[in-house]
């Protein structure tokens, strides 16, 4: 009986450590704002899909209308623009930076990987990979480097 109840109590303990966890995996909503023909934007919403967001997709003629009502700086400006939890993401960030930034709950509007580094998630071409940075802006629209690709 006590190694049952031992059993049952570490399976609750460990589930409920991993709730929050579970919750910034699995069926977060992306919204994004792309252009219709763009097929990179494509390409890196299928990247995002297959890491476990639920990702809804907004055709728009200008993606600067987007970034700036959303509160990204221009100057961070890439091909697409989403939105997430509070959060808003430019260009091709990779979905690993993504949970992260969901999982760490850091102040700030978001992440960014200006214009559009070949090897970027959408933007493969080939064994080529580009070195890029992921950019944490934050509230005052200021950087810092969030990751450093290839890692």
């Amino acid at each position: 009986m006590n190694r049952r109840y031992l059993l049952a109590a570490t399976v609750g303990v460990t589930t409920l450590l991993a709730l929050p966890f579970l919750a910034v995996v699995h069926a977060t909503e992306v919204h994004v704002f792309k252009a219709r023909t763009c097929g990179c934007c494509g390409a890196w919403v299928r990247h995002l899909r297959a890491a476990g967001f639920e990702v809804h997709v907004t055709d728009v003629d200008d993606t600067a209308t987007e970034r700036k009502r959303l509160g990204m700086p221009e100057q961070f400006a890439s091909c697409h623009t989403a939105a997430v939890d509070g959060y808003v993401l430019e260009g091709h960030v990779p979905a690993v930076e993504v949970k992260r930034l969901l999982a760490s709950r850091v102040k700030a509007i978001g992440l960014a990987v200006p214009r559009m580094p070949v090897g970027s998630p959408g933007m493969e071409v080939g064994a080529r990979r580009d070195p890029y940075e992921v950019l944490l802006v934050d509230a005052s629209g200021q950087a810092s480097v969030f990751a450093t690709y290839p890692k």
